[in-house]
C-alpha cells in the first residue's frame, strides 16, 4: 500500500499524517472486531444515511474527516448535527460500562481505528461506504 494511500488528514488545520503499515493493519483488525457489526464496508446499519464515507464524515458537525476529530468521536459520540450525545447508543470511551470492549482500547488503538476508517476509501475506493464519491 503506497504512502499516498496511507496519508490522511490529521486535524482541521489540514495537517496530514502517513500511517505506518502496522498501524493500518492494527486499525483494520480492531475495526473488524469492534465496529464491523454496524459498519460493514463503511456503511451504517443503524442509519444508512450516515455512513463512513469521506463526504459524510466531512459534512458532520463538527466534521469528522480527520484523525483527531474521529478519535474525539470515539471518546464522545454525538448526533450528525453535533447537538446531542450518542454515548448511550454508540460505543465510546465515555460510556465504556455500556460497551465493555471500549475499556480495553488505548489512545493508540483509537487512532489506528480512525486512521483505518479514513484511509480505507483511498485503498479500496468505491467498495467503501457504498461507493459514495470521495471529496
Amino acid at each position: 500500500i503506497s504512502v499516498s494511500m496511507r496519508t490522511v488528514d490529521l486535524n482541521v488545520s489540514g495537517e496530514q499524517i502517513s500511517l505506518e503499515l502496522e498501524q493500518l493493519s492494527t486499525g483494520q483488525r480492531m475495526f473488524n472486531s469492534s465496529c464491523v457489526q454496524c459498519h460493514l464496508d463503511g456503511g451504517s446499519k443503524t442509519n444508512p444515511d450516515v455512513d463512513l464515507s469521506t463526504d459524510t464524515l466531512a459534512s458532520a458537525t463538527p466534521s469528522r474527516n480527520n484523525l483527531e476529530s474521529l478519535v474525539d468521536y470515539l471518546h464522545h459520540p454525538t448526533t450528525y448535527d453535533g447537538l446531542r450525545s450518542l454515548a448511550e447508543f454508540h460505543p465510546s470511551t465515555e460510556n465504556s460500562d455500556l460497551f465493555p470492549r471500549m475499556k480495553s482500547l488505548a489512545e493508540d488503538d483509537l487512532r489506528a481505528i480512525a486512521g483505518y476508517i479514513l484511509a480505507e476509501p483511498n485503498i479500496i475506493g468505491d467498495q467503501w461506504a457504498g461507493g459514495k464519491p470521495k471529496r
